[in-house]
């Protein structure tokens, strides 16, 4: 599906007024343009790029769009790519409220709907893809495909560092962190994280971007109101291992660093083996950032999966919602495994 034509409610940066005459047709702009759309009052930043079917891709915490940037570029050619900032993060309003995994599946769901688009392949990495398995959840008739990368929510191991960030009082310490001295060097920062097992390249260039951000009071504040409606203390504290059964109804591509120092790669192995029908990918020389150490590898084997496996097609009809039903029944008491009867549009292909 196109982009849309930005509305009244959207403004582009950059954009120029049409000209006069017969219009001509547009190039495909291959190279991700940033916009922004006002939602709920709040200013949500997004980049889009290309033409096609839409692929969403869902950054994590204390991260932007702007991770997304050479993925997106790979994928123009052939695709429709959405990639938010989400609320609390970059160029997005940061403002005192929600920053639970449902409320940030509700932002995604609305910014489809208000760019015209119905259904989308959701990529989402880190944080972000626990909102993509919330948003398949909850609103299937959006998802087409589902792809995890480095994904929390499938187990309660996470970096000691992000557990002591949920611990009462961090919000004193960040802003030592984030200090401008340290933002500008880069060096004690860098120093620190590598204590932590983050060694030179992707990983701990973008940790240190990221816990720059923090410099910001309202950046600072929707991380911490973000970061412990997920972890505390002892660890990961939101799951989606008791409805990794439902895999069933969405095509999905669970791919991981085999060198993630954040979130274990065993996380990927055992999702993969309670989520019927998925696929798992491990990228043997990346880490908690395989979409920025290995791009080309990543963009490829994302289209690989789009073009391997059939989207989902739930339409909420009766015959939908009844089988959708025995699904849940079925994995709730334990019974019934297996192949139940679920329509062959929800399987993934060459199962």
């Amino acid at each position: 599906m196109a982009t849309p034509t930005p509305s009244s409610s959207t403004r582009r940066r950059g954009a120029r007024p049409a000209g006069r005459g017969r219009a001509k047709p547009r190039p495909v702009a291959l190279e991700p343009r940033e916009s922004e759309i006002v939602l709920h009052g709040h200013r949500l930043s997004y980049r889009a790029a290309g033409h096609g079917p839409v692929v969403l891709l869902i950054h994590g915490i204390t991260g932007t769009s702007a991770q997304w940037d050479a993925i997106m570029s790979l994928l123009a050619e052939r695709f429709t790519v959405v990639a938010p900032d989400l609320l609390g993060h970059g160029r997005s309003s940061k403002p005192r409220g929600d920053y639970s995994l449902g409320a940030y599946a509700v932002s995604i769901r609305d910014l489809l709907i208000a760019l015209g688009h119905h259904r989308a392949t959701v990529v989402g990495h880190s944080l972000g893809g626990g909102i993509a398995m919330q948003f398949a959840y909850e609103y299937p008739v959006f998802s087409e495909r589902l792809v995890v990368v480095s994904s929390g929510g499938l187990g309660q191991e996470v970096h000691p560092l992000l557990r002591a960030a949920a611990l009462p009082g961090s919000e004193f310490v960040l802003p030592l962190i984030a200090h401008d001295r340290i933002r500008a060097a880069g060096i004690a920062l860098g120093q620190m994280l590598s204590r932590f097992g983050l060694q030179a390249g992707p990983d701990l260039a973008e940790m240190a971007r990221g816990y720059a951000t923090l410099g910001d009071v309202g950046a600072r504040q929707a991380f911490l109101h973000t970061l412990r409606a997920v972890i505390d203390p002892l660890g990961q504290r939101v799951s989606a291992l008791d409805r990794l059964y439902l895999g069933e109804m969405v095509p999905t591509l669970i791919l991981w660093g085999l060198r993630d120092p954040l979130i274990p790669v065993h996380h990927a192995e055992r999702a993969h083996h309670e989520m019927p029908g998925s696929r798992l990918q491990i990228f043997e020389k990346s880490g908690h950032f395989p979409h920025l150490s290995e791009p080309v590898r990543f963009a490829r084997t994302l289209v690989e999966f789009i073009d391997t496996s059939d989207p989902a097609d739930f339409e909420f009809s009766e015959q939908d919602l009844a089988q959708f039903r025995e699904r849940l029944l079925a994995g709730a008491d334990g019974t019934l495994s297996g192949d139940i009867g679920l329509p062959s549009r929800w399987r993934t292909a060459g199962r």
